[in-house]
């Protein structure tokens, strides 16, 4: 299967919290980035660290304007993410406060 995003896509990082090891960055959950390339497939850590079945799948280079992340700055944040932690950013809802 390919992947599901090119470059320039607009996506929204899952708002999840799991209970577990996750490598989804506190500070760009629910917020929307752009990708930038993909970054080959690997095995999500989500559940490779659980010692669950884990089969590759997509990562990608994600940049967020520090806006989004954070409410000020004029720089951009790159950030490695899975395609499970990924949606179209048109298929979303706005970004939700974060505790």
């Amino acid at each position: 299967m390919g992947e599901r995003f090119g470059p320039g896509d607009q996506v929204r990082a899952s708002r999840t919290d799991p209970a577990h090891h996750t490598r989804i960055p506190r500070y760009v959950r629910g917020a929307v980035g752009t990708v930038v390339e993909p970054e080959g497939r690997h095995p999500l850590p989500d559940l490779s660290s659980r010692r669950l079945p884990a089969e590759p799948e997509p990562v990608y280079a994600v940049r967020f304007t520090a806006r989004e992340l954070f409410g000020a700055g004029d720089h951009t944040v790159t950030v490695a993410l899975w395609e499970s932690y990924l949606e179209a950013a048109a298929l979303a809802g706005p970004r939700a406060e974060q505790p």
